[in-house]
């Protein structure tokens, strides 16, 4: 159980950081919407990777008994 509330609190600020940081950097280099739009997904997307290896590394540190 307490993986599971960690993956949501760790994908949940991941996703939201990428998020953020994407519409911030298309808004200061004002790039427009679709370029925004891309950037959110490239962001969006590395987050969901970083969060596939940070719970890889749980995984293997707190293995889930059945």
């Amino acid at each position: 159980m307490t993986l599971i509330s960690v993956a949501v609190l760790v994908g949940t600020e991941l996703v939201g950081a990428g998020a953020a940081a994407a519409w911030a950097i298309g808004g200061l280099f004002q790039l427009g919407e679709l370029f925004t739009r891309a950037l959110e997904v490239i962001f969006i997307v590395c987050a969901l990777v970083g969060l596939s290896y940070f719970l890889r590394a749980a995984l293997r540190h707190e293995p889930i008994r059945g």
